[in-house]
């Protein structure tokens, strides 16, 4: 099964290329379809910001890795017991690619994320199939493509990162980082009424494209006083939540300078593991009572994902789209920045989806 994977471990930016981590195609043994199982053709999966990390050796250094978490596809295999959901061959499915064991004892305390067997099960989803087990499979609505269906796992973050805001109704609300993440979750904080909504991204067209989907203010962190723009835009009283969706150590060190009093910051994305960033516990914790938080993965979060996927503006992540066989280039260009989501399209299948 030609998978697409990390040949060699290093920095997908390394100038060095004999240094530089190194992507390829490799054929992995596709895995026996078991009687709760649901075999997936697979018709795009998506490059999440994270997938470069494990190129570096983040989870591990023995290669091949087989990469790939975000993808959309179509059924065409189920196990003898896999009907409990009412799935069917010829489903247009999404879904999680975490499967929880739901017997250690974080799952048996709500607590999924912390899943003690969460990596017996991972299973690469560039490839031209995938294997899952049916309690991480969901079809998607009429109405989403397959083009945009793949985008249901990245949504469950941004659904899980408003989980952890504990946002109001006309919370004033600042997002760091304009990639996919951020995006997806600037338009899911609209959605529950956020006010001063504000991205703060360096890059001119990642700011154009948040003013485009809701963004009511923007900032340029390199070429403005952050600080200075954020107390104009909330008349000196800081927002009432803070996400970071950059995973940049500078881009979060003066984020909690313009949090308001009370407010609650969300560091929503993966960050170098060797950064430890300076707390003042009597300016923040103190005087300030933030509380601070962060997210790993989005247990109890597709189902409300898969509502809300047919009220985003997707057209722009989902426009840069490579085939299989051109993953090298396709992480090349996800490097480059140039667009803000890149695809791999794994097989050409026929959307029957409604949506244009």
């Amino acid at each position: 099964m030609r998978t697409v994977a990390v040949t060699r471990i290093g920095s997908l930016r390394d100038p060095d290329e004999s240094a530089r981590g190194r992507i390829g195609i490799v054929d992995m043994p596709q895995p026996d379809l078991g009687p709760e199982d649901v075999r997936i053709r697979v018709a795009y999966s998506a490059i999440c910001g994270s997938d470069p990390h494990l190129a570096e050796g983040f989870f591990g250094t023995d290669v091949p890795i087989g990469l790939g978490h975000e993808l959309s596809g179509v059924i065409e295999a189920l196990g003898e017991r896999a009907h409990r959901n009412g799935l069917q061959v010829g489903d247009r499915v999404s879904g999680n690619f975490l499967r929880f064991c739901g017997t250690c004892r974080p799952c048996q305390e709500g607590k999924q994320q912390f899943c003690e067997n969460i990596q017996e099960y991972n299973r690469p989803g560039m490839a031209e199939t995938i294997t899952w087990h049916e309690s991480q499979v969901y079809r998607l609505p009429d109405e989403v493509t397959l083009r945009q269906g793949c985008l249901l796992e990245p949504t469950s973050v941004a659904v899980r990162i408003a989980d952890k805001t504990r946002i109001r109704v006309g919370d004033r609300v600042a997002v760091c980082g304009g990639g996919p993440i951020g995006q997806l979750t600037l338009q899911v904080l609209r959605m529950y009424g956020a006010t001063s909504l504000t991205m703060i991204e360096p890059i001119a067209e990642r700011r154009e494209m948040a003013l485009r989907h809701g963004a009511q203010h923007v900032i340029d962190p390199v070429a403005e006083d952050q600080q200075a723009r954020a107390d104009a835009i909330t008349d000196g009283r800081g927002y009432d939540v803070v996400v970071d969706a950059s995973g940049s150590p500078r881009a979060v060190q003066g984020l909690l300078d313009i949090a308001a009093k009370g407010a609650t910051v969300v560091y929503g994305a993966m960050y170098p593991h060797d950064f430890a960033m300076p707390l003042n516990l009597s300016d923040h914790l103190y005087l300030k009572e933030l509380t601070l938080t962060g997210v790993f993965v989005s247990p109890y979060a597709f189902p409300r994902a898969l509502q809300v996927l047919p009220l985003l503006d997707l057209d722009e992540l989902t426009e840069a789209v490579f085939d299989l066989d051109d993953a090298t280039e396709a992480f090349a260009v996800h490097v480059s920045g140039r667009h803000p989501k890149v695809l791999l399209r794994c097989n050409d299948l026929d959307d029957l989806g409604s949506a244009s």
